[in-house]
């Protein structure tokens, strides 16, 4: 039979050990909100890493088709099945040894680490040398600036580039390149805000891309919800 000290003494235990066990309960609410955001980051990385990753737009290079803030989605499995970048397609790639010539100092890994992250949901541009533009040719071809009405001939064919900025000009600078096998010409829809292969002449490789620094192809734009919708490659409608 249970005596009143010692229902005084139960209740006194359950007063005490109660801050206990809500303590508890908290954490245990905790880790499992940390476990499951860790898991969710986790299967965003590999995602970006392998299937498609977000990228933000920082400039306004490829203006009108993107724009400053835009977050377009990359295709990283376009050319991984025996296909290659072709012309019109709007492709991510990594500027080293064409665009950037010398390596930058390294970050720590904590800020690489961070960067990863931001870049896998397209909070922050994945890295510094990294660029988006479009296509223009591709190994083999002989591409030039300009003809008597002022275009960019691919192989003596004048390009229709409906998709140019309004008021820009194809080309300010004159060219003529064979680009070589392997490698890819690239520019961005806004000529006159827009360093590209042109500006990379003077340069190793003659402003041209390596092909297998191209990351993958921009197929659509995620985010703002205004701006939603596919990227389109402008090889159908190119030459005229």
């Amino acid at each position: 039979m249970t005596t009143d000290a010692q229902q005084q003494d139960d209740a006194e235990r359950d007063r005490v050990s109660a801050p206990v066990k809500q303590g508890r309960r908290r954490w245990s609410r905790s880790a499992r909100l940390y476990a499951g955001a860790a898991l969710l980051l986790s299967v965003l990385l590999l995602v970006s890493a392998f299937v498609v990753q977000p990228f933000l737009i920082p400039s306004s290079s490829m203006a009108p088709t993107l724009k400053v803030g835009d977050r377009i989605l990359v295709n990283k499995l376009a050319y991984r099945i025996g296909n290659s970048p072709g012309r019109g397609d709007v492709v991510v790639f990594d500027g080293r040894e064409s665009f950037v010539q010398e390596e930058g100092p390294g970050g720590s890994p904590v800020t690489g680490f961070v960067r990863k992250a931001g870049a896998a949901v397209g909070l922050m541009r994945p890295e510094e040398t990294d660029y988006v533009k479009r296509v223009i040719g591709v190994g083999g071809d002989r591409v030039r600036c300009c003809d008597k009405r002022g275009r960019i001939e691919v192989n003596g064919v004048p390009l229709d580039e409906d998709y140019l900025h309004e008021g820009d000009e194809p080309s300010a600078v004159p060219f003529d390149i064979e680009v070589p096998q392997g490698r890819l010409w690239v520019m961005g829809d806004h000529r006159s805000d827009s360093s590209d292969s042109r500006a990379h002449l003077g340069d190793p490789g003659g402003g041209t891309v390596p092909v297998e620094r191209v990351i993958g192809r921009a197929d659509g734009i995620g985010w703002p919800m205004k701006h939603w919708g596919s990227v389109q490659s402008a090889e159908a409608g190119a030459h005229g």
